[in-house]
């Protein structure tokens, strides 16, 4: 079966403004975080939505290669860390760390899980070697 979905989200303001869907899901205030020399206001910023998406994609991609390979990882998790940093002159890079849990399997089944994942997550694929990643295996 092949799947497709299409969304389109709108800026206002750039990193100190306003970001919304155009199905009126999603709309939420941006601020610009003190370390990068804005206000730290109330609202969130594009890192933070954008790990959050990748975080839920990349789990549905655990989930999927685990039912692939027939193993149960209904008490897992995936935690998305995203850092972006660079100057002005030399231009900002993304740094992504993927942690992911996955109790109750052999590390090795865990390791396969999050490798397949990592092939199979859209957001993984679509980014292409363009930021320095690490997967990482954590205990739960």
């Amino acid at each position: 079966m092949a799947l497709s979905y299409t969304t389109t989200a709108t800026a206002w303001g750039g990193r100190m403004g306003r970001v919304a869907t155009s199905d009126g899901r999603l709309d939420v205030q941006l601020s610009m975080p003190e370390s990068m020399g804005g206000d730290g206001g109330d609202g969130t910023n594009p890192e933070q939505l954008f790990a959050t998406g990748y975080a839920a994609c990349f789990h549905n991609a655990v989930r999927s290669v685990a039912r692939k390979l027939k193993v149960d990882v209904t008490d897992s998790a995936v935690s998305v860390t995203v850092t972006i940093a660079g100057t002005l002159a030399d231009g900002y890079r993304l740094s992504i760390r993927i942690e992911a849990e996955i109790p109750g399997l052999e590390r090795e089944t865990a390791q396969q899980v999050l490798d397949g994942a990592h092939e199979r997550c859209p957001y993984s694929r679509a980014l292409g070697g363009n930021h320095d990643l690490e997967l990482v295996l954590v205990e739960g």
